[in-house]
C-alpha cells in the first residue's frame, strides 16, 4: 500500500489538489460574497471613524460657537449701545479699530468657514461620488 500511495499520493495530497483547483476559479457567487464582506468592512470602518471624530467634533463645535457668540455679543453691544445712546460713537470706532487690528472679523470668518465648510465640501464630494457610480 505504501508503494501505491507514494506513486499516486495520499488523501491529503488529493484534497490539497482539489482545493487548489477550486481556488483557481473565482465564481460569481464568490465575487458576490467578497463584495458583501467588503461593504461590511467599509461600513464598520466608517462607524469607527465617526466614533473617533466624535470628541473632536464636540470640541470644534464648542470653540466655534463660543468664539462666534462672543464676537457677535461685542458687535451687537456696540451697535445697540450706539443706537440707544449708551455708548458714544467714538467708543464704537475705537472698538472697531481694535477689532480690525486684531483681525477678529477674519478670524471669525475662518472659524465659520472651517466649521461649516468642511461638512459642505464633504457633502458635495459624496454627491459627486454617487453620481459617478
Amino acid at each position: 500500500m505504501g508503494f501505491f500511495s507514494s506513486i499516486f499520493g495520499t488523501k491529503d495530497i488529493v484534497k490539497d489538489g482539489l482545493k487548489m483547483i477550486d481556488e483557481a476559479f473565482y465564481t460569481d457567487e464568490e465575487k458576490a460574497q467578497d463584495k458583501v464582506k467588503l461593504l461590511e468592512k467599509k461600513s464598520e470602518l466608517k462607524i469607527r471613524q465617526l466614533e473617533a471624530y466624535h470628541p473632536y467634533k464636540k470640541t470644534q463645535r464648542f470653540l466655534a460657537l463660543s468664539f462666534v457668540f462672543i464676537y457677535l455679543f461685542i458687535m451687537l453691544n456696540g451697535v445697540v449701545g450706539q443706537l440707544y445712546g449708551i455708548v458714544s460713537i467714538d467708543d464704537v470706532k475705537n472698538a472697531l479699530k481694535f477689532a480690525n487690528e486684531m483681525w477678529l472679523g477674519e478670524i471669525v470668518l475662518i472659524i465659520v468657514t472651517f466649521y461649516f465648510g468642511g461638512g459642505a465640501v464633504e457633502g458635495i464630494l459624496d454627491k459627486t461620488k454617487m453620481k459617478q457610480k
